[in-house]
């Protein structure tokens, strides 16, 4: 036992010799220290430091000096801040003016002195003043479904909107009237994303069955199939400006389907959980994804790779939606509604006060922004101030239980004058603005005092 401590103790000795005799071996390798350099680097720390200060000084000594040789006037107001040990200064404070210090100071002949100093004031952050939007109303409750209603989109005409549910039908209603027009059966299993066409008149729609179907809506039929999930599809976009497709789902992939050969051109792998929302624009990033794994990834649509991916949300996101006109996107989870702005996906600000599973957002061009939540919960706001200007709650269609209030996709006509939500009560509502509100018959209750919080 002596002998193994006594070698122990042995090994660590030399360990610990030959760790100093190389440090000791590279000391003299270390580059020689640069005196000039070094003095250089301080007067420029301090001249940014203590500059305007350090000019007081000078000129205070300046003028003292003046002021010994003459010894006869005093010297001049506002160069009297910094005294010897035989001269007083007393600091007094005026609650009235935020901006001055009143110093009251003795000099060498017995004479008291108030000197005026001007310390700029700080400016107090404040709250810009939101602009006014009518509130929604509403105004038409469509029945005909007979699973939840979870996803919906508007025809680039803006007659008619096609809905998709869990009974696996895909139906076609007017926009005008509310009366259905088509139902198209194809799915087995429920549909979750559709997306129109901006040039060609086809329909895409992507579901839990795995299926990604193209629908030639002159003839009502399936032309093409994109194989390639291996799990359910929840969402889908069509980029807006080249004939391609991005679908994305429980795979934790979003995949980019060339519209015409139906061939699989980027799988975007970086995702770790369900990927809930995929949207495009034609702008860098061109695709941009929120996922069951808390971030939010931009992509790179010529590489095929991640450009970007943002940590920000503490909770799953859900949604993601561009704003039609500014260079921003919105991001929905459960913590908080955060604002975006691109390319770089820089922060701009927290929406708070959704209190509840946000499953869907939408913006129109006035910039009204909607989110959606799991509890039949509606909240409208202000896009630039973050302002929650109104709250609805979904109603029940009777029969239904207060469980089925929830509210799985908004989308905004393509007039942004009209709002489609469809909802699990199996209904599909919408809204439009209230033409009788004025700003004197709903006021906004902005309050400027009241800085807001940013919680990252």
């Amino acid at each position: 036992m002596d002998v193994q401590r006594h070698s122990v103790h042995t090994l660590v000795f030399r360990s610990l010799k030959r760790t100093h005799d190389m440090f000791l071996l590279n000391q003299g390798t270390l580059p020689p220290m640069d005196l000039n350099l070094q003095k250089m680097k301080k007067s420029v720390k301090a001249k940014d430091s203590y500059g305007p200060i350090l000019e007081r000084v000078k000129h205070n000594n300046i003028m003292k000096a003046q002021n010994e040789n003459e010894n006869t006037d005093p010297p001049p107001p506002g160069d009297e801040c910094f005294r010897g040990n035989n001269d007083s200064a007393i600091v007094s404070y005026n609650p009235t003016q935020n901006n001055t210090v009143i110093t009251t100071q003795t000099n060498s002949g017995g004479n008291t002195v108030n000197n005026t100093l001007l310390i700029p004031q700080k400016k107090t952050p404040s709250m810009a003043k939101p602009k006014w939007h009518p509130p929604w109303k509403l105004y038409r409750v469509i029945s005909g479904h007979l699973g939840w209603v979870r996803c919906c989109a508007v025809e680039p005409g803006n007659e008619w909107f096609a809905t998709g549910s869990a009974d696996r039908v895909i139906k076609i209603w007017d926009l005008a009237s509310g009366k259905l027009k088509v139902s198209l059966t194809g799915h087995i299993s429920s549909v979750r994303g559709l997306a129109f066409s901006q040039r060609h008149p086809y329909l895409f729609s992507c579901g839990e069955d795995r299926q990604v179907k193209c629908w030639d809506l002159e003839y009502n039929k399936v032309i093409r199939h994109y194989h390639g999930h291996l799990s359910a599809v929840y969402s889908m976009a069509l980029h807006p400006s080249i004939d391609v497709l991005v679908t994305a789902g429980r795979d934790s992939t979003a995949r980019v389907w060339d519209m015409r050969t139906k061939a699989n051109v980027h799988t975007l792998v970086g995702h770790t959980n369900t990927v809930a929302s995929v949207i495009c624009q034609t702008a860098e990033p061109q695709i941009v994804t929120g996922s069951h794994d808390c971030t939010i990834r931009l992509w790179d649509l010529a590489a095929g790779k991640s450009r970007a991916t943002l940590t920000n949300h503490k909770k799953s996101v859900r949604a993601v939606t561009f704003h039609p006109s500014l260079y921003m996107f919105a991001s929905a989870s459960p913590d908080n509604i955060k604002q975006w702005k691109c390319p770089e996906g820089k922060f701009i600000q927290n929406l708070s006060g959704h209190n509840a599973i946000v499953n869907c957002l939408a913006v129109n061009p006035d910039g009204v922004l909607v989110s959606g939540a799991d509890n039949g919960t509606m909240h409208l706001w202000d896009w630039r101030t973050g302002y929650n200007f109104q709250r609805l709650q979904a109603p029940v269609q009777p029969g239904s239980m207060d469980s089925e209030a929830g509210v799985f996709s908004i989308t905004f006509d393509m007039s942004g004058s009209r709002m489609i939500t469809t909802e699990a009560d199996k209904t599909i509502k919408v809204y439009k603005e209230d033409e009788t509100a004025t700003e004197e018959t709903h006021p906004i209750n902005w309050r400027p005092d009241i800085i807001k919080r940013r919680k990252y």
